[in-house]
Protein backbone atom coordinates (compact mmCIF):
# COMPACT_ATOMS: atom_id res chain seq x y z
CA UNK A 1 0.00 0.00 0.00
CA UNK A 2 1.42 3.08 -1.00
CA UNK A 3 1.89 5.88 1.78
CA UNK A 4 0.38 8.68 -0.03
CA UNK A 5 -2.46 7.09 -0.81
CA UNK A 6 -5.66 8.41 0.95
CA UNK A 7 -7.04 5.45 3.04
CA UNK A 8 -10.80 7.21 3.68
CA UNK A 9 -12.74 5.26 1.02
CA UNK A 10 -16.29 6.00 2.13
CA UNK A 11 -17.06 2.31 0.91
CA UNK A 12 -15.28 1.18 4.25
CA UNK A 13 -16.75 4.26 6.41
CA UNK A 14 -18.89 1.88 8.74
CA UNK A 15 -16.65 -0.68 9.41
CA UNK A 16 -15.23 -0.55 12.74
CA UNK A 17 -11.37 -0.60 13.46
CA UNK A 18 -11.98 -3.57 15.62
CA UNK A 19 -14.65 -6.29 15.66
CA UNK A 20 -17.59 -4.80 18.23
CA UNK A 21 -16.60 -8.26 20.24
CA UNK A 22 -13.04 -6.08 21.12
CA UNK A 23 -15.45 -3.44 22.75
CA UNK A 24 -16.74 -4.90 25.56
CA UNK A 25 -15.92 -4.53 28.98
CA UNK A 26 -11.81 -4.94 29.54
CA UNK A 27 -11.11 -8.77 29.78
CA UNK A 28 -10.45 -9.99 32.99
CA UNK A 29 -10.67 -6.51 34.60
CA UNK A 30 -7.23 -5.70 32.55
CA UNK A 31 -7.45 -2.05 31.84
CA UNK A 32 -7.81 -1.50 27.94
CA UNK A 33 -4.78 0.84 28.32
CA UNK A 34 -2.75 -2.70 28.32
CA UNK A 35 -4.36 -4.64 25.22
CA UNK A 36 -2.92 -4.53 22.22
CA UNK A 37 -5.55 -3.78 20.20
CA UNK A 38 -5.19 -0.14 21.78
CA UNK A 39 -1.73 -0.02 20.92
CA UNK A 40 -2.30 2.76 18.86
CA UNK A 41 -4.15 5.41 21.67
CA UNK A 42 -1.05 5.04 23.26
CA UNK A 43 1.43 5.86 20.54
CA UNK A 44 2.60 8.78 22.51
CA UNK A 45 1.81 9.13 26.17
CA UNK A 46 0.49 12.21 27.21
CA UNK A 47 -0.01 14.13 30.77
CA UNK A 48 -3.88 14.39 30.91
CA UNK A 49 -6.00 12.17 29.30
CA UNK A 50 -8.60 10.53 30.16
CA UNK A 51 -8.72 6.37 30.23
CA UNK A 52 -10.09 4.55 27.24
CA UNK A 53 -12.71 3.04 29.15
CA UNK A 54 -14.61 6.33 29.39
CA UNK A 55 -15.97 7.30 25.91
CA UNK A 56 -15.92 3.86 25.25
CA UNK A 57 -18.22 3.64 27.79
CA UNK A 58 -20.44 6.75 26.32
CA UNK A 59 -20.76 5.67 23.05
CA UNK A 60 -22.14 1.87 23.87
CA UNK A 61 -25.07 4.41 24.73
CA UNK A 62 -25.76 5.65 21.46
CA UNK A 63 -25.02 2.99 18.96
CA UNK A 64 -28.18 3.27 16.84
CA UNK A 65 -27.76 6.48 16.59
CA UNK A 66 -24.35 6.06 14.63
CA UNK A 67 -23.12 9.47 15.70
CA UNK A 68 -20.72 12.17 14.91
CA UNK A 69 -18.56 12.73 17.81
CA UNK A 70 -16.82 16.06 19.00
CA UNK A 71 -14.04 16.64 21.15
CA UNK A 72 -13.28 20.46 21.88
CA UNK A 73 -10.41 19.48 24.21
CA UNK A 74 -9.17 16.32 22.07
CA UNK A 75 -5.63 16.04 23.82
CA UNK A 76 -4.18 13.38 22.61
CA UNK A 77 -6.85 11.77 20.59
CA UNK A 78 -8.41 9.52 23.11
CA UNK A 79 -11.99 10.18 22.22
CA UNK A 80 -11.21 9.95 18.42
CA UNK A 81 -9.80 6.75 18.94
CA UNK A 82 -12.52 5.53 20.09
CA UNK A 83 -15.31 6.67 17.95
CA UNK A 84 -12.72 5.35 15.26
CA UNK A 85 -13.20 1.91 17.16
CA UNK A 86 -16.84 2.07 16.81
CA UNK A 87 -16.59 2.92 12.83
CA UNK A 88 -18.10 6.66 14.23
CA UNK A 89 -16.70 10.13 11.95
CA UNK A 90 -14.98 12.35 14.68
CA UNK A 91 -13.87 16.06 15.08
CA UNK A 92 -11.36 17.28 17.54
CA UNK A 93 -9.82 20.60 18.54
CA UNK A 94 -6.72 21.21 20.77
CA UNK A 95 -4.81 24.42 21.14
CA UNK A 96 -1.81 22.50 21.67
CA UNK A 97 0.58 21.67 18.22
CA UNK A 98 1.82 18.73 20.32
CA UNK A 99 -1.90 17.35 21.12
CA UNK A 100 -3.08 17.73 17.13
CA UNK A 101 -0.09 15.91 16.19
CA UNK A 102 -0.82 12.72 18.62
CA UNK A 103 -4.54 13.21 17.92
CA UNK A 104 -4.53 13.11 13.89
CA UNK A 105 -2.56 9.33 14.62
CA UNK A 106 -5.59 8.70 15.46
CA UNK A 107 -7.71 8.79 12.66
CA UNK A 108 -4.54 7.60 9.96
CA UNK A 109 -4.39 4.33 8.17
CA UNK A 110 -1.44 3.01 6.57
CA UNK A 111 0.55 0.30 6.06
CA UNK A 112 3.13 -0.27 9.06
CA UNK A 113 6.36 -0.10 6.64
CA UNK A 114 5.39 2.92 5.34
CA UNK A 115 5.94 5.34 8.40
CA UNK A 116 9.11 3.48 9.32
CA UNK A 117 10.23 3.80 5.27
CA UNK A 118 10.05 7.13 5.32
CA UNK A 119 11.92 7.81 8.70
CA UNK A 120 14.53 5.84 7.32
CA UNK A 121 14.38 7.96 4.29
CA UNK A 122 14.40 11.06 6.19
CA UNK A 123 17.48 10.38 8.18
CA UNK A 124 19.68 9.03 5.20
CA UNK A 125 18.80 12.25 2.79
CA UNK A 126 18.77 14.71 5.30
CA UNK A 127 21.26 16.84 7.01
CA UNK A 128 20.42 19.06 9.72
CA UNK A 129 20.93 22.19 9.88
CA UNK A 130 19.89 22.86 12.99
CA UNK A 131 21.42 20.73 16.25
CA UNK A 132 20.55 22.13 19.59
CA UNK A 133 24.13 22.81 21.76
CA UNK A 134 22.58 23.67 25.27
CA UNK A 135 23.60 21.40 28.30
CA UNK A 136 20.09 19.72 28.17
CA UNK A 137 20.58 18.56 24.98
CA UNK A 138 24.29 17.47 25.40
CA UNK A 139 23.23 15.15 28.08
CA UNK A 140 19.93 14.31 27.26
CA UNK A 141 20.98 12.45 23.91
CA UNK A 142 23.73 10.82 23.02
CA UNK A 143 25.17 13.20 19.82
CA UNK A 144 24.79 10.52 16.58
CA UNK A 145 21.34 9.86 18.62
CA UNK A 146 20.07 13.83 18.29
CA UNK A 147 21.70 13.76 14.98
CA UNK A 148 19.22 11.63 13.49
CA UNK A 149 16.30 12.91 16.08
CA UNK A 150 17.14 16.55 13.73
CA UNK A 151 17.06 15.04 10.84
CA UNK A 152 13.73 13.35 11.63
CA UNK A 153 12.57 16.62 12.96
CA UNK A 154 13.57 18.88 9.67
CA UNK A 155 12.52 16.42 7.48
CA UNK A 156 9.09 16.57 8.59
CA UNK A 157 8.82 19.98 9.01
CA UNK A 158 9.50 20.48 5.21
CA UNK A 159 7.46 18.15 3.70
CA UNK A 160 5.50 19.20 0.35
CA UNK A 161 2.76 17.15 1.64
CA UNK A 162 1.26 15.20 4.53
CA UNK A 163 0.28 11.84 4.35
CA UNK A 164 -1.34 9.42 7.36
CA UNK A 165 2.37 7.71 7.29
CA UNK A 166 3.97 11.20 8.26
CA UNK A 167 1.18 11.48 10.89
CA UNK A 168 1.85 8.02 12.37
CA UNK A 169 5.53 8.98 12.29
CA UNK A 170 5.54 12.21 13.73
CA UNK A 171 3.47 11.10 16.76
CA UNK A 172 5.83 8.20 17.27
CA UNK A 173 8.74 10.11 17.08
CA UNK A 174 6.96 12.66 20.02
CA UNK A 175 6.17 9.45 21.76
CA UNK A 176 10.17 8.06 21.41
CA UNK A 177 11.54 11.58 22.32
CA UNK A 178 11.95 10.86 25.62
CA UNK A 179 11.41 8.21 28.76
CA UNK A 180 12.72 5.99 31.35
CA UNK A 181 16.01 4.50 30.44
CA UNK A 182 16.53 0.71 29.71
CA UNK A 183 18.18 -1.73 31.17
CA UNK A 184 19.57 -3.01 28.21
CA UNK A 185 19.75 -0.28 24.91
CA UNK A 186 19.15 -3.05 22.34
CA UNK A 187 15.70 -2.94 24.52
CA UNK A 188 15.12 0.82 24.21
CA UNK A 189 11.82 2.31 23.40
CA UNK A 190 12.79 5.46 24.07
CA UNK A 191 15.68 8.31 22.56
CA UNK A 192 16.73 10.00 25.67
CA UNK A 193 18.46 10.12 29.09
CA UNK A 194 16.04 9.08 32.11
CA UNK A 195 12.52 11.52 31.85
CA UNK A 196 9.31 11.18 32.58
CA UNK A 197 7.44 9.73 29.47
CA UNK A 198 4.45 11.99 29.32
CA UNK A 199 6.05 15.40 29.83
CA UNK A 200 9.32 16.87 29.35
CA UNK A 201 11.65 17.84 32.50
CA UNK A 202 12.52 21.13 33.05
CA UNK A 203 16.18 21.27 31.57
CA UNK A 204 17.93 22.73 34.29
CA UNK A 205 16.15 20.00 37.17
CA UNK A 206 17.03 17.55 34.31
CA UNK A 207 20.75 18.19 34.49
CA UNK A 208 21.43 18.65 37.67
CA UNK A 209 19.50 14.59 38.11
CA UNK A 210 21.62 13.71 35.66
CA UNK A 211 24.72 14.85 36.86
CA UNK A 212 24.07 13.79 40.60
CA UNK A 213 23.38 10.39 39.41
CA UNK A 214 25.93 9.74 36.52
CA UNK A 215 23.33 9.00 34.13
CA UNK A 216 24.50 8.65 30.55
CA UNK A 217 22.48 9.20 27.62
CA UNK A 218 22.41 6.02 25.80
CA UNK A 219 23.81 5.62 21.99
CA UNK A 220 20.46 4.35 20.47
CA UNK A 221 19.27 3.46 17.01
CA UNK A 222 16.40 5.87 16.41
CA UNK A 223 15.35 3.65 13.70
CA UNK A 224 15.18 0.83 15.85
CA UNK A 225 13.40 2.26 18.48
CA UNK A 226 10.38 3.66 15.85
CA UNK A 227 10.47 0.27 14.67
CA UNK A 228 9.80 -1.46 17.89
CA UNK A 229 6.92 1.03 18.91
CA UNK A 230 5.75 1.28 15.25
CA UNK A 231 5.13 -2.42 14.87
CA UNK A 232 2.96 -2.95 17.80
CA UNK A 233 0.21 -0.70 15.81
CA UNK A 234 -2.39 -3.74 15.54
CA UNK A 235 -5.27 -2.74 12.93
CA UNK A 236 -3.45 0.60 11.70
CA UNK A 237 -4.05 -1.16 7.93
CA UNK A 238 -7.39 -0.71 8.87
CA UNK A 239 -9.60 1.95 7.02
CA UNK A 240 -10.50 5.11 9.38
CA UNK A 241 -14.29 6.51 9.61
CA UNK A 242 -12.51 10.30 8.86
CA UNK A 243 -9.04 11.89 7.51
CA UNK A 244 -6.45 13.28 9.97
CA UNK A 245 -8.10 16.54 8.71
CA UNK A 246 -10.83 16.28 11.23
CA UNK A 247 -8.11 17.10 14.00
CA UNK A 248 -8.21 21.02 13.82
CA UNK A 249 -5.86 23.34 15.54
CA UNK A 250 -6.45 25.96 17.67
CA UNK A 251 -8.70 27.68 20.28
CA UNK A 252 -12.17 25.94 20.79
CA UNK A 253 -13.52 29.67 21.92
CA UNK A 254 -13.52 30.70 18.80
CA UNK A 255 -16.95 30.88 17.05
CA UNK A 256 -14.28 30.77 13.41
CA UNK A 257 -12.85 27.58 14.09
CA UNK A 258 -15.96 25.57 14.42
CA UNK A 259 -16.89 26.57 10.46
CA UNK A 260 -14.84 23.84 9.27
CA UNK A 261 -16.64 21.46 10.69
CA UNK A 262 -18.53 20.58 7.83
CA UNK A 263 -21.31 17.79 9.77
CA UNK A 264 -22.48 18.71 12.72
CA UNK A 265 -22.05 16.89 15.68
CA UNK A 266 -24.26 15.07 17.97
CA UNK A 267 -22.17 13.70 21.07
CA UNK A 268 -19.88 15.69 22.79
CA UNK A 269 -17.07 13.73 25.16
CA UNK A 270 -14.28 16.03 26.51
CA UNK A 271 -12.10 16.68 29.49
CA UNK A 272 -11.11 20.54 29.40
CA UNK A 273 -8.14 21.94 31.26
CA UNK A 274 -7.80 21.14 35.06
CA UNK A 275 -9.00 24.40 36.53
CA UNK A 276 -6.31 25.68 38.12
CA UNK A 277 -3.47 23.96 35.87
CA UNK A 278 -1.83 26.37 33.66
CA UNK A 279 1.69 24.25 32.77
CA UNK A 280 0.33 22.37 29.84
CA UNK A 281 2.59 23.96 27.19
CA UNK A 282 5.52 24.14 29.22
CA UNK A 283 5.36 20.68 30.25
CA UNK A 284 5.46 19.55 26.68
CA UNK A 285 8.52 21.65 25.48
CA UNK A 286 10.44 19.48 24.09
CA UNK A 287 8.02 17.93 21.90
CA UNK A 288 6.99 20.99 20.88
CA UNK A 289 10.43 21.91 19.99
CA UNK A 290 10.32 18.53 17.39
CA UNK A 291 7.62 20.23 15.98
CA UNK A 292 9.39 23.44 15.51
CA UNK A 293 8.92 25.09 18.09
CA UNK A 294 11.82 26.92 20.23
CA UNK A 295 14.96 24.44 22.18
CA UNK A 296 14.05 25.85 25.40
CA UNK A 297 11.00 26.72 27.44
CA UNK A 298 8.20 29.16 26.14
CA UNK A 299 6.48 30.60 29.22
CA UNK A 300 4.12 32.91 26.97
CA UNK A 301 0.45 31.44 27.82
CA UNK A 302 -0.94 30.27 24.48
CA UNK A 303 -4.89 30.05 23.17
CA UNK A 304 -6.43 28.51 26.11
CA UNK A 305 -8.95 29.20 28.82
CA UNK A 306 -8.34 31.71 31.13
CA UNK A 307 -7.65 30.86 34.70
CA UNK A 308 -7.88 34.29 35.94
CA UNK A 309 -10.40 33.38 38.16
CA UNK A 310 -13.77 31.59 38.55
CA UNK A 311 -15.68 33.99 36.86
CA UNK A 312 -13.75 34.32 33.80
CA UNK A 313 -12.68 30.34 33.51
CA UNK A 314 -15.92 29.79 33.29
CA UNK A 315 -16.78 32.72 30.58
CA UNK A 316 -14.39 30.69 28.59
CA UNK A 317 -15.65 27.63 29.21
CA UNK A 318 -19.54 28.78 28.25
CA UNK A 319 -17.88 30.26 25.07
CA UNK A 320 -16.81 26.90 24.12
CA UNK A 321 -20.26 25.31 24.86
CA UNK A 322 -21.96 28.20 22.76
CA UNK A 323 -20.25 27.14 19.53
CA UNK A 324 -20.84 23.38 20.35
CA UNK A 325 -24.52 24.11 20.60
CA UNK A 326 -23.84 26.49 17.57
CA UNK A 327 -22.10 24.41 15.30
CA UNK A 328 -24.44 21.38 16.28
CA UNK A 329 -28.18 23.58 15.50
CA UNK A 330 -28.74 20.59 12.75
CA UNK A 331 -28.58 18.19 14.92
CA UNK A 332 -31.81 16.45 15.89
CA UNK A 333 -30.24 16.42 19.53
CA UNK A 334 -26.72 17.09 21.49
CA UNK A 335 -25.52 15.15 24.69
CA UNK A 336 -22.57 16.41 25.98
CA UNK A 337 -20.48 14.14 28.16
CA UNK A 338 -18.07 16.03 30.30
CA UNK A 339 -15.22 14.72 32.68
CA UNK A 340 -14.32 18.10 34.82
CA UNK A 341 -11.26 18.35 37.11
CA UNK A 342 -9.59 20.62 39.55
CA UNK A 343 -6.26 20.67 41.15
CA UNK A 344 -6.87 20.23 44.96
CA UNK A 345 -4.56 23.31 45.44
CA UNK A 346 -7.40 25.49 43.85
CA UNK A 347 -9.59 24.41 46.69
CA UNK A 348 -13.04 24.89 44.10
CA UNK A 349 -16.49 23.50 44.17
CA UNK A 350 -16.42 21.72 40.71
CA UNK A 351 -19.87 20.91 40.28
CA UNK A 352 -20.97 24.92 41.11
CA UNK A 353 -18.15 26.05 38.48
CA UNK A 354 -19.11 23.71 35.65
CA UNK A 355 -23.19 24.62 36.29
CA UNK A 356 -21.58 28.34 36.03
CA UNK A 357 -19.47 27.29 32.43
CA UNK A 358 -23.12 25.86 31.14
CA UNK A 359 -24.82 29.21 32.28
CA UNK A 360 -23.00 31.72 30.47
CA UNK A 361 -22.56 30.09 27.04
CA UNK A 362 -26.53 31.19 26.85
CA UNK A 363 -27.80 28.25 25.91
CA UNK A 364 -30.65 25.96 27.35
CA UNK A 365 -29.13 22.93 28.80
CA UNK A 366 -30.46 20.12 30.86
CA UNK A 367 -28.42 18.65 33.60
CA UNK A 368 -28.71 14.94 32.91
CA UNK A 369 -26.55 13.29 36.05
CA UNK A 370 -23.40 13.92 37.42
CA UNK A 371 -21.17 11.20 39.15
CA UNK A 372 -17.31 11.43 40.74
CA UNK A 373 -15.15 10.18 38.67
CA UNK A 374 -11.79 8.23 39.65
CA UNK A 375 -9.22 10.91 41.10
CA UNK A 376 -6.73 11.43 38.55
CA UNK A 377 -3.12 11.03 39.25
CA UNK A 378 -1.57 13.59 37.72
CA UNK A 379 2.05 12.80 37.81
CA UNK A 380 1.93 10.22 40.33
CA UNK A 381 1.92 7.18 37.77
CA UNK A 382 5.86 8.61 36.51
CA UNK A 383 6.63 10.31 40.11
CA UNK A 384 9.70 8.09 40.73
CA UNK A 385 11.36 8.64 37.28
CA UNK A 386 12.32 12.19 38.40
CA UNK A 387 11.16 12.33 42.29
CA UNK A 388 8.70 14.66 40.92
CA UNK A 389 5.81 15.22 43.67
CA UNK A 390 1.90 16.05 42.69
CA UNK A 391 -1.17 15.78 44.08
CA UNK A 392 -4.50 13.65 42.69
CA UNK A 393 -7.20 15.82 41.04
CA UNK A 394 -10.29 15.69 41.82
CA UNK A 395 -12.70 14.49 38.35
CA UNK A 396 -16.57 14.41 38.01
CA UNK A 397 -18.31 13.30 35.13
CA UNK A 398 -21.26 15.62 33.82
CA UNK A 399 -23.96 14.72 30.99
CA UNK A 400 -25.74 17.57 29.98
CA UNK A 401 -28.68 17.60 27.28
CA UNK A 402 -29.55 20.53 24.90
CA UNK A 403 -33.04 21.42 25.70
Amino acid sequence: MSPNRSLHAHSRVNCPLYPKSTLSTSTKNVALAYNKENALNAICPYFTMFPLEYPNRVLKKHLKEKPVVLDPFCGRGTTLFSARQFGFSSWGIDSSPVAVAIAKAKLASCDIEAPLALAAKLISEVVPTEIPDTPFFRSAYHQSTLRDICALREGLLGLDEETDASSILRAAALGCLHGPLPKHVENAGYFSNQMPRTYASKPDYAVKFWKERDLKAPKTDVLRVLRRKIERLAGLEQASPCPTSQVLHGDAQSEGLFKSISVAPSIVITSPPYYGMRTYVQDQWLRNWFLGGPDSIDYSAGPQLDHGGQPVFAASLGKVWKNIASSAESSESLHMYVRFGIIPSALVDAKKLFRASLEESGVDWRLVSTRSAKSADVGKRQADQMKAESAAAVEFDFHVERV
